[in-house]
């Protein structure tokens, strides 16, 4: 074969993926060939990565000991017609997509192999260097193909494995959890507006808190309650905002969207 890995659908996360790989000196751009309809992201791939980058699907799976499916889940049964026919039985399937079940990647490539897929659910963060991914094995997955699925991610994310079952879950948890704090930090830089902070100010204000949060967070031995306690001195201002939000309900609310969106996912895969 001539490519260690192939993307099908060069996105945002598969450029993510790719640049933490590089990064890495996991692979050489020499060594990775994308597929995508889109002009624009075939050009991004081809002049910033240094990759090969076609239109064609079964032209990038065809040649690739390795391929990542990063399309959209509702495109899947379209990005997999006919590309079973020119893969090698010996290749590993690495899915990012919502929702869409190793069974259903085996069957859209043909029953006629047992393909090895491990479902992956990795975040936006890796954009950054500081992801999170979780990967699951399909029925016929080795420990073998989880270990490289597992070095693909590890050049800008932490893994995990889990059971393929529990996926829905990661998704909601911290596939989509990016976009919960973003929305939290939007409404402190609007409550900040609110009582007379400058746009800039509000943004500032409310980004860098967040990200110390996120620091004590993740180094601290204290749990997320515990860190919470020793901010709201009682009768405080901490302790009045608490007071508030969970006289709204907020608790609650958080915990049905995150079930939303794990629902949300179930259905993606029917």
């Amino acid at each position: 074969m001539n490519y260690k890995l192939g993307i099908l659908g060069a996105g945002n996360m598969a450029e993510a993926i790719v640049r933490g790989v590089l990064t890495a000196k996991r692979l050489t751009p020499q060594q990775i060939i994308a597929a995508d309809v889109s002009p624009e992201r075939r050009k991004l791939f081809q002049d910033e990565l240094g990759l090969t980058a076609v239109e064609d699907n079964a032209e990038a799976a065809g040649q690739s000991e390795t391929i990542l499916l990063s399309v959209k889940p509702q495109m899947m049964q379209a990005a997999l017609g006919g590309i079973g026919k020119v893969m090698s039985a010996d290749s590993l399937v690495i899915s990012i997509a919502a929702g869409i079940s190793s069974k259903f990647i085996k069957s859209a490539l043909g029953e006629e192999a047992n393909w090895r897929v491990v479902r992956s659910m990795p975040n936006t963060p890796m954009l950054v260097g500081q992801g999170m991914v979780a990967i699951a094995a399909g029925q016929h997955a080795t420990a073998d193909d989880m270990a490289t699925a597992r070095r693909l991610f590890e050049s800008a994310a932490d893994v995990i494995e889990v059971d393929e079952t529990q996926i829905d879950a990661v998704t909601a948890i911290s596939g989509s959890g990016p976009a919960y704090f973003f929305f939290l930090v939007e409404q402190m830089i609007a409550a900040g507006i609110q009582l007379g902070l400058s746009p800039e100010q509000s943004r500032k204000l409310a980004a860098k808190t967040a990200l110390g949060a996120a620091t004590m967070l993740t180094t601290s031995p204290d749990s997320p309650a515990e860190l919470r306690r020793k901010v709201t001195s009682p009768g405080g201002t901490t302790a009045a905002a608490i007071t508030s939000m969970e006289s709204h309900g907020l608790p609650q609310i958080i915990i049905e969207a995150i079930k939303a969106a794990e629902k949300r996912g179930k259905e993606l895969g029917r």
